[in-house]
């Protein structure tokens, strides 16, 4: 039995050690928001942050979380958090969503970069956003998004 704390909330779960987060987060404590994609940590749609880095939660197995880690799906963002809020109104004013599947995992990205990177530069966005996939092919939006979320949050 491992205990994780998702979104401000604690959970018991007794689960593999090598369960993937994705799974418990999905099948255990029914947050949906986080997506399957590719299974291999290829595609980012399962982006969620642990301590506040960026992770893959397909391929992260429980047994490797540290006891009082944090873990924050797209579910639990902080919309008060002024990085969270002009990430949001920049992906709205720039219609960045088509299809919304790997939005999520974008939004988590993005939010993750900003906090490290509060100005990046559009080699900073290609580098932070390369295992991000859009099927739809909205990179040069969300690039756009995420400069106007950082002169937004600043």
């Amino acid at each position: 039995m491992q205990t994780l704390r998702v979104n401000g909330q604690t959970y018991p779960v007794d689960v593999d050690p090598d369960t993937p987060l994705l799974w418990v987060l999905r099948d255990i404590i029914g947050l949906n928001g986080t997506k399957f994609g590719c299974g291999m940590a290829q595609c980012g749609v399962c982006t969620v942050h642990l301590d506040g880095t960026p992770v893959r939660s397909c391929v992260l197995q429980i047994g490797q979380i540290k006891q009082n880690a944090v873990i924050t799906t797209i579910e639990g963002v902080d919309e008060i958090d002024p990085v969270v809020r002009a990430v949001q109104k920049a992906w709205i004013d720039l219609d960045v969503v088509q299809c919304g599947y790997c939005q999520p995992g974008q939004i988590m990205a993005a939010v993750g970069l900003l906090k490290t990177v509060p100005n990046p530069t559009d080699e900073q966005i290609d580098s932070a956003m390369s295992g991000n996939m859009c099927r739809c092919g909205t990179y040069m939006r969300i690039r756009k998004a995420i400069h106007q979320a950082a002169g937004e949050a600043a």
